[in-house]
Parts: C-alpha cells; sequence; structure tokens
C-alpha cells in the first residue's frame, strides 16, 4: 500500500489548508477495510494524532487541539482520505503525515509540511 499526501505549505494565523492523501496498491477493500488517519509531528516533539475516520460508517475521532477547526473526510470511490483545516494557529506548524490501517497492518505517507506563520 502507498500513500501520498499533499496540499501542505506556508499560510498565515487563522488560514485554512486542505490536505490529501491517496492510497494505491491497495489490498482488501478501501471502504470497508482501511481506518485513515492523519497525524502530525512539530520539531521536538512526538507525534500526534490529528483524526482519524473508520471505514464503515464514517466515525470520527479528533485531537482535542483540533476539536472544531479541523475536519477529516474521505472519498471511498477515490481511495482518498481529507483534512481540511481552519482556523490555523502557529501551534499547528508540523509535518502532517498520512496514515492507513487495514488488518494487522500499518502504512505511513511520507509527510507534507505544513508552517502557519505570519
Amino acid at each position: 500500500v502507498q500513500l501520498v499526501e499533499s496540499g501542505g505549505g506556508l499560510v498565515q494565523p487563522g488560514g485554512s489548508l486542505r490536505l490529501s492523501c491517496v492510497a494505491s496498491r491497495t489490498i482488501f477493500s478501501f471502504e470497508t477495510d482501511y481506518l485513515m488517519a492523519w497525524y502530525r509531528q512539530a520539531p521536538g516533539k512526538q507525534r500526534e494524532l490529528v483524526a482519524d475516520i473508520s471505514g464503515i460508517g464514517g466515525g470520527t475521532n479528533y485531537g482535542d487541539s483540533v476539536k472544531g477547526r479541523f475536519t477529516i473526510s474521505r472519498d471511498n470511490a477515490k481511495n482518498t482520505a481529507y483534512l481540511q483545516m481552519n482556523r490555523l494557529e502557529p501551534e499547528d506548524t508540523a509535518i502532517y503525515y498520512c496514515n492507513a490501517k487495514v488488518a494487522t497492518r500499518e502504512y505511513w505517507g511520507q509527510g507534507t509540511q505544513v508552517t502557519v506563520s505570519s
């Protein structure tokens, strides 16, 4: 399974970005079997969960620091997960990683840099 992220960049505080993660070379059904998630890692800090979304039912879970500002979604027909980030803050600056869990396996994307600065 290959995960490719896009959409990162430099944005001013209060701005928005949308990250995308396309899964390819998938095994099993993306729609039913893949739990998709976004993690982030800031310099000098541990990697932390930003949000995740299940396959069937599309249930979501968010880290406390992003609740009400970020929205995770998925388009199963395109094997893609998204992270809409609004009201960005300098503290959101990090490398954002796409993550997929399927059966007993876990996969990571290469990461995309998000920088929030004026």
